[in-house]
């Protein structure tokens, strides 16, 4: 039954559950952590990877890449066979689990165990992306088209609020070790991994308790493409060319999520390497990042009933491409807690109307839903890793992280241009019918 009150709770606590790998490995501890242990006197920022020699913050964001690449290739092939079977949980619960378990390996990274820390951090990164994916397809099942703006925007202040939790408890292990008797230097960040893996496991119990197994689609896909989702894929790309909005919009999320999603998984490593903020103030920022994003996300669900999706995003669109030139410029902490505090503001919003608006332009009662947001997490999968990697690569190629920052803006550039032509296109049709 649709808009169920305990089931979107439910839904919303694996937001809950899973945005503290957002905040903590990904935003603040742990950039901080590996900017600082990979930075040596004798070799400056460069590392030995197996043998190869990188620059820190490249090797971390190429390592992005890799998970970000294998499962943009998994995730079709896996949420055909969720569409065909019905088990949609099954793979939630594996994602969690491989998330959470890959979280406290984390525990045991120090820089002589380098290329263990890298991986783990690699497979905490897959076990995010798979279950966000697979939570998200369960949207157009729990909330009715009118609720989802509404849904969406809980589960990300669900998440938000969380994440902000576990990071102060994480905090406060960072910031007072002596008060728990703590002497190695690395422990309080490498105890905050330790939790974040915990935490992720034990309150995803609560949807998997609550959540639709799925239902069975044996009659829409023939079991001999259960084993290439790629040919899942090609279905939602052939009915893309009959839904104009859905593919225009599509394009221009392609575009943008390369921008979005790079700024909120370098901005931690950018305030460490270009201004040194340290540990302790990386977190204060990021806490207000967070807080600031749960009214972020409820602001612009209320805006977007108000002057409807595409409107909303374009204003957020306008933001993001300040924000890069912004952080091109900026020279001291009190200008990057300025650019943060409208990077909170912009990020959770501009999520959770992605999401729900994606889910609007859905085809009514389709039965595949996981297939389509299969195609929409790839989408944006395949952006993040040609986000990341430009990022890296102008940084290795330039030597500065600056030059990769403003090269973002090309980015959103391009999403609020598809994103116009999106506008005019409704206009267009508004006019014809009347």
């Amino acid at each position: 039954m649709k808009n169920d009150k305990t089931t979107i709770r439910a839904w919303a606590m694996f937001d809950w559950a899973n945005s503290a790998y957002n905040l903590v490995i990904t935003s603040t501890i742990f950039p901080a952590y590996y900017t600082i242990i990979t930075t040596t006197a004798e070799r400056g920022d460069q590392v030995s990877f197996f043998g190869w020699t990188f620059t820190n913050t490249a090797l971390s964001n190429y390592a992005l890449c890799a998970a970000y690449l294998i499962m943009a290739l998994m995730l079709p092939v896996l949420s055909s066979s969720a569409d065909f079977r019905g088990n949609k949980k099954v793979f939630l619960k594996f994602f969690t689990y491989l998330g959470g378990i890959a979280c406290a390996g984390l525990f045991f990274f120090k820089l002589e165990t380098l290329e263990l820390g890298i991986i783990c951090f690699a497979l905490a990164a897959m076990g995010y992306i798979g279950g966000v994916m697979f939570n998200n397809s369960y949207l157009p099942e729990i909330a009715s088209e009118d609720q989802q703006d509404r849904v969406s925007a809980k589960g990300f202040a669900y998440g938000y609020v969380g994440s902000v939790l576990l990071q102060i408890v994480c905090f406060v292990f960072v910031l007072k070790p002596e008060l728990f008797g703590i002497t190695d230097g690395s422990f309080p960040a490498r105890l905050s991994f330790l939790l974040v893996g915990i935490w992720w496991i034990m309150f995803a119990q609560i949807p998997f308790g609550k959540l639709p197994r799925g239902s069975a689609n044996h009659a829409r896909i023939e079991k001999s493409k259960v084993n290439n989702g790629f040919e899942e894929l090609l279905k939602v790309w052939r009915q893309l060319k009959s839904i104009t909005r859905l593919k225009r919009f599509l394009f221009a999320f392609f575009f943008y999520s390369m921008g979005v999603q790079t700024i909120m998984l370098v901005a931690a490593g950018f305030g460490e390497k270009i201004l040194r903020l340290g540990t302790s103030k990386l977190i204060a920022i990021i806490l207000v990042i967070q807080i600031v994003a749960i009214l972020g996300a409820l602001v612009m669900s209320y805006f977007a009933k108000k002057i409807g999706n595409i409107k909303v995003i374009m204003f957020v669109l306008s933001i993001w491409i300040g924000v890069c030139v912004a952080a091109y410029f900026v020279q001291n902490e009190f200008q990057f807690y300025i650019i943060a505090a409208v990077v909170g503001l912009v990020m959770g919003g501009i999520q959770s109307i992605s999401r729900s608006t994606y889910s609007k332009f859905l085809p009514a009662n389709t039965p595949d839903t996981a297939s389509f947001f299969s195609f929409y997490d790839v989408t944006e999968k395949i952006a993040i890793v040609i986000g990341l990697f430009s990022f890296a690569y102008i940084e290795e190629f330039t030597g500065n992280m600056r030059n990769s920052a403003i090269s973002l803006a090309g980015f959103f550039i391009v999403g609020l241009l598809v994103l116009l032509s999106l506008l005019l296109l409704k206009e267009e049709k508004s006019v014809s019918h009347n």
